[in-house]
């Protein structure tokens, strides 16, 4: 039987009454795919802020330069995170004398300035992390210890090369070096060394063989404890001597709920950029180049929480027998 024009409107105002109630569980469940993607992937919708430090109070590297052009090409092409940068370059016009030498007294100054307005603790709540890329010496941070504890909060460090010759030398060891891992002690003549890969799957170190040759100039380390950190990479013999012996070269670990990521590679303007000028002799191959720059955004994601990794410490590693 046919059913009645008004039973059949009758009916359709149900259907509609009972599809409107079911739009908001629909719209529910689609956030909740939507946040299962994000959370999946590692993605955030926001790029995370990072602040890149390349004042120097000691030696200063000429790979300066290219590190901060490679950390924002890093960031822009990724779309992880967006750079912002406390710098001073002491060659800048504005920081010489007349005869043509460089003003330390105007070079401090600035590097004072430019650390108060980025580093101060009301400056680092703008940031999701800070890289320290090739500093050095002992930086007038304006309060390092609202800079330790701003990172025990849940915040990111990420440092290469010579940012264990930042605050380093000090007895007890400075906090920033207990926070980092090691400082800088010696090295000799830059050399060839096989970096073994102590994690193949954590995100810094998953796209490398698990010998990894290059050539940089290779830090030995003070202060150093194999069983405070999770290992990334390390050598098995010293880089010159070619001693047996455990040579830690990459680590990440925690601290307090922060992260720290750290890689003792990156002195050459080769182990940056494999687009170096024609004028810059290369004795690493392009290959190494865009190795360690994914090597660097692997630690740059662990340590803003956008991939996760083990920070596991290590083992005691016995020492190899003769």
């Amino acid at each position: 039987m046919r059913e009645s024009y008004t039973t059949s409107l009758m009916r359709g105002e149900s259907i509609s009454k009972r599809s409107l109630t079911l739009i908001p569980k629909a719209l529910a469940m689609l956030a909740c795919v939507l946040m299962t993607s994000v959370h999946t992937t590692g993605h955030a919708a926001t790029p995370k802020k990072v602040l890149v430090v390349t004042v120097t109070k000691g030696f200063r590297h000429s790979s300066i330069p290219t590190a901060e052009k490679v950390l924002a090409q890093l960031g822009e092409k990724s779309g992880l995170f967006t750079v912002e940068y406390a710098r001073v370059e002491p060659r800048d016009p504005q920081f010489k004398n007349a005869d043509g030498t460089v003003d330390t007294n105007k070079v401090d100054a600035a590097i004072r300035q430019v650390l108060a307005e980025k580093m101060s603790a009301a400056a680092l709540a703008n940031y999701d992390g800070v890289i320290f890329a090739n500093t050095t010496g002992d930086l007038p941070l304006p309060d390092k210890q609202a800079f330790l504890d701003w990172i025990k909060s849940g915040k990111a460090f990420m440092g290469m090369h010579s940012a264990t010759d930042t605050f380093r030398g000090h007895q007890p060891l400075d906090p920033y070096v207990e926070m980092i891992g090691a400082e800088f002690r010696h090295h000799d003549q830059q050399a060839e060394v096989d970096c073994l890969n102590q994690d193949p799957k954590h995100p810094a170190t998953k796209m490398l063989p698990s010998v990894w040759h290059v050539k940089d100039e290779i830090y030995l380390l003070n202060g150093f404890e194999r069983t405070n950190v999770h290992g990334l990479l390390r050598l098995n013999k010293e880089p010159n001597a070619k001693t047996p012996g455990d040579y830690p070269i990459a680590w990440c670990k925690m601290y307090g709920k922060g992260r720290v990521f750290y890689t003792s590679l990156g002195h050459r303007e080769d182990m940056w950029d494999p687009n170096t000028p024609a004028s810059f002799k290369r004795e690493n191959s392009k290959e190494v180049s865009e190795a360690y720059q994914q090597h660097i955004l692997g630690g740059i994601k662990w340590a803003l929480g956008i991939e996760k990794g083990s920070a596991t410490h290590d083992k005691p590693i016995e020492p190899a027998k003769p």
